[in-house]
C-alpha cells in the first residue's frame, strides 16, 4: 500500500516510503486543533462534540487535558509557550496561563459578540490573529445555535495594546492560517458559508505591517476544501483535503499528497525535530514522518 501520491518528483525527496501513515487513536466524533508541545512530550487537540480537549503521548496514549473545553477548536502556543484556544462554545478566544488561569483575549467586536472563533496563529510580535465563521453556532453539534451578530470575518489583535482590528472581511468564512516562514505572507483557508455553494479556496495575503493586502486565490484543493494549513521552513504549504493532506509550493503548485483514509480537518508539524505532521481526520488522529520541519513556532 502506498501512502503517497506524487505530482512533482521533489515531494518524492519529502517523503519516506518506508514511515507509514499511523493511526495514533481513534472513536473520537469530529477531531481538529491540533497543537505540539516539545516541552511536555504531547499532541493536545480538540474532539469538539465531546466538548473536550485531549491529550496524547507516546508512553500514555490519550488522556483528557480539559473538559469540558467550552466546544475548543483550534489552537497555537504563544512567544511564551501558552496555550492560545478558539472557543465555539463561548464565541472567545483564550490564553490557558502558566499558573492554570484563563485569560479572554477577545470575546466581541465593536458591541457584537464573535461568531465562533475556529483557527488561530500569533505571530512573532506577539499579534494574535483569528478566523471567525460562523459554523459553531449554527447547529448545536459544537457549540450552541445562536444568532450570528457579525460577519465572518479575520481579526489581529496587538499584543501591546490588546486593539482588535478586522484584518479581512471580504471572506466567506475564513478558517485556517499559516504564515509564511518570513512572516511576510499570511495564507488563509476560506472554506465558505454553511448550506451555500460558496467558492472554497485558499489564499494569499502581503503582511503590510499590522494589516493586509491583497489576497488572491492562491490554491483551490480538490476533492474537498482546505481547513487547516500549516507552512514547512521552505515555505511550501501543507493543507487538509478530503482525500489526506496536499503539499503545495510557494507558487502554488501541487506537489503531492499524504492518502489518509478519513476526512482530514487539521494538521500541525511535532515531534523530536518538527518533522513528524500530525493529522486530524475526522474520527482519528494520524502520524506520518517526513523530510521536512515545521516552520511553526515556538
Amino acid at each position: 500500500m502506498s501512502f503517497f501520491e506524487i505530482h512533482d518528483p521533489v515531494f518524492g525527496s519529502y517523503v519516506m516510503g518506508n514511515a507509514p501513515v499511523k493511526q495514533l487513536a481513534t472513536g473520537f466524533d469530529w477531531v481538529e486543533g491540533p497543537v505540539w508541545f516539545g516541552d511536555a512530550g504531547c499532541l493536545l487537540f480538540s474532539d469538539i462534540p465531546n466538548n473536550r480537549i485531549l491529550r496524547w503521548t507516546p508512553d500514555s496514549g490519550i488522556t483528557t487535558y480539559r473538559a469540558p473545553s467550552n466546544y475548543a477548536n483550534g489552537h497555537t502556543r504563544d512567544r511564551e509557550g501558552r496555550l492560545v484556544s478558539c472557543e465555539h462554545g463561548t464565541r472567545r478566544v483564550t490564553r490557558t496561563e502558566l499558573d492554570g488561569s484563563i485569560t479572554v483575549i477577545a470575546d466581541s467586536f465593536q458591541g457584537k459578540r464573535l461568531n465562533s472563533p475556529n483557527d488561530v496563529v500569533v505571530k512573532s510580535d506577539g499579534s494574535i490573529w483569528f478566523s471567525d465563521p460562523h459554523y459553531g453556532i449554527k447547529t448545536n453539534y459544537e457549540g450552541y445555535a445562536s444568532e450570528q451578530e457579525l460577519p465572518c470575518n479575520l481579526y489581529r489583535v496587538d499584543a501591546v495594546s490588546g486593539e482588535m482590528t478586522a484584518v479581512v472581511t471580504d471572506g466567506n468564512c475564513p478558517n485556517g492560517l499559516a504564515f509564511s516562514p518570513d512572516e511576510s505572507k499570511l495564507y488563509m483557508a476560506d472554506t465558505g458559508r454553511m448550506f451555500s455553494d460558496d467558492p472554497q479556496h485558499i489564499r494569499v495575503f502581503d503582511v503590510i505591517g499590522d494589516g493586509l493586502s491583497g489576497g488572491e486565490v492562491f490554491h483551490t484543493i480538490d476533492p474537498g476544501c482546505a481547513d487547516g494549513i500549516r507552512v514547512d521552513t521552505d515555505g511550501n504549504l501543507w493543507s487538509s483535503a478530503a482525500d489526506g493532506v496536499h503539499c503545495i509550493a510557494p507558487d502554488g503548485r501541487l506537489l503531492g499528497k499524504i492518502l489518509v483514509p478519513e476526512l482530514v480537518s487539521n494538521i500541525c508539524f511535532g515531534g523530536r525535530a518538527k518533522h513528524e505532521l500530525y493529522i486530524t481526520a475526522t474520527t482519528s488522529v494520524y502520524r506520518v514522518t517526513l523530510n521536512r520541519v515545521g516552520a511553526q513556532r515556538p
